[in-house]
């Protein structure tokens, strides 16, 4: 099979839920200029600052991403300020901070493992309107870029200020991909539309919806699965266990949701450059009611 990954993707109508990368936390720092293949190091931040907080954030559930302004990616390579989002995005603990600092390296004074468990740490001052995240990380995989520099330019000359190109978020193939925060939702196959739906939007979009950060993979399966079932937009509203298999909503009613991994055959890449491969999905064969 010849074409982009992404082209493929949505070609077999490779199904989105359940492949959203696995954060509690997100850490968005704004460094301009060019973003490489591991972003976070092969770009202009500074190497032993990169590498200090990939350690520190190892194991704590928060995930770090690069952001940029869409448009014109310059680096002067001097001081200037940067603007640097966290999200929580658990149930209960679903909240966005943002500051402005001048120097990254402030940021290693941040207690990521409380970061992670969603307790406060004093980043900055808490954000209200939405932020979406959309990733062009060209580097990475080239659908990024094609498909997602345009939809990011556009969505942010409409909704200034909650709109950022950033790094690596997973699932090239779903592209243009893109992170809602504070609640953690990833997105693929958006367009303008969309994203637009997204930003105005108070309730979970099942739309594109690549499931919730915060859950894993087949828990982010089990949790789509009931909200479709009960129309549930409420982001706070369901919660789901540690293996991903019993859903509770907030009035007490729970669901026990079987979930496999199927293969989904012809073998194609799963980015653009990378050897041929069947990939897999997960499924929720069955929702049924338990309390």
């Amino acid at each position: 099979m010849s074409g982009s990954c992404s082209a493929l993707s949505a070609a077999l109508s490779e199904p989105p839920a359940g492949t959203a990368s696995v954060a509690t936390g997100w850490l968005c720092v704004e460094q301009p200029g060019p973003w490489g293949h591991d972003a976070l190091r092969d770009s202009h931040l500074d190497h032993g600052v990169a590498t200090e907080l990939s350690a520190r954030a190892e194991g704590s559930g928060v995930r770090i991403v690069l952001i940029r302004r869409p448009g014109a990616h310059a680096d002067f390579h001097h001081a200037q300020p940067r603007q640097v989002y966290f999200a929580s995005t658990r149930p209960g603990a679903c909240w966005l901070e943002s500051t402005v600092l001048t120097d990254p390296k402030q940021l290693l004074d941040l207690d990521f493992r409380a970061a992670g468990a969603g307790k406060h740490v004093g980043l900055g001052s808490p954000v209200e309107e939405s932020v979406l995240l959309v990733c062009t990380n060209g580097r990475r995989d080239v659908c990024c870029a094609v498909e997602g520099r345009p939809l990011a330019g556009a969505l942010a000359a409409a909704n200034p200020g909650q709109v950022w190109e950033t790094t690596h978020t997973g699932g090239h193939r779903f592209a243009p991909t893109a992170v809602l925060l504070p609640t953690g939702y990833l997105y693929g196959r958006v367009t303008p539309v969309d994203g637009q739906r997204l930003l105005d939007s108070h309730g979970v979009v099942l739309t594109g919806n690549r499931g919730r950060s915060c859950w894993s993979r087949p828990g982010q399966v089990a949790e789509l699965a009931v909200r479709e079932l009960l129309g549930e937009p409420d982001p706070e509203a369901l919660s789901v266990s540690p293996d991903g298999v019993v859903v509770t909503h907030s009035d007490g009613r729970e669901w026990a949701v079987t979930v496999t991994e199927h293969p989904l055959p012809p073998a194609r890449p799963a980015s653009c450059g990378k050897a041929p491969s069947v990939p897999t999905a997960f499924v929720a064969d069955t929702v049924i009611r338990t309390r």
